[in-house]
C-alpha cells in the first residue's frame, strides 16, 4: 500500500502502475478540485446537509471505445435500466470522437481502453457539489496538492 495524492494516483494510473475503475477515476478527478486536505474538509462541512444523489452509469458502446453516460448527459436515457432486467444495450457504429463532436451537453466518462479514460462534464453539479476536473488520463494538467 502507498499513499498517493489524487494527481499522483492519476499519474500512476496513466503509467499503468495501478488501475482504477471508471467511477474511481471520476472521483479522483473530483478530488483534484482541492489544493489541500483542509480545503476538502471545509468543502465537505459547508455542503454536508445539501444532499446527494445516486447514479446509474449507462454504457454506450461505440465503434472504437465506450462512453459511460451519467445523469444530465444529453445521451443519458430518460428511463435507465437500473436493475438489468430490461437488457437494454446502447451501441452505435460511430466513433467516440464523432460522438464528442456532435454533442454539447456532457456528463460522461470516455473509455478508449483500460488505461485511457477521460472525464467530460459541462453540466451544473447538484447539491452544491463540485464537478470533476475534466482530465484525460493521457494528459497532466491538474494541480491539486491533496
Amino acid at each position: 500500500l502507498q499513499w498517493s495524492s489524487p494527481p499522483e494516483a492519476i499519474e500512476r494510473f496513466k503509467s499503468q502502475e495501478i488501475w482504477f475503475a471508471p467511477p474511481q477515476f471520476y472521483e479522483l478527478c473530483r478530488l483534484c478540485n482541492f489544493s489541500s486536505l483542509h480545503e476538502l474538509h471545509k468543502f465537505n462541512s459547508d455542503r454536508a446537509l445539501e444532499g446527494c444523489e445516486r447514479w446509474m452509469p449507462v454504457l454506450l458502446t461505440a465503434s472504437d471505445g465506450y462512453i459511460q453516460l451519467l445523469p444530465g448527459d444529453e445521451l443519458y436515457p430518460e428511463d435507465p435500466d437500473y436493475t438489468g432486467e430490461k437488457k437494454i444495450i446502447m451501441s452505435t457504429d460511430k466513433k467516440v470522437e464523432d460522438l464528442m463532436k456532435e454533442g454539447s451537453v456532457f456528463h460522461r466518462i470516455v473509455i478508449k481502453n483500460m488505461n485511457n479514460l477521460a472525464v467530460y462534464v459541462n453540466i451544473q453539479a447538484k447539491y452544491k457539489h463540485r464537478n470533476p476536473l475534466m482530465i484525460n488520463s493521457g494528459c497532466s494538467d491538474y494541480n491539486s496538492r491533496l
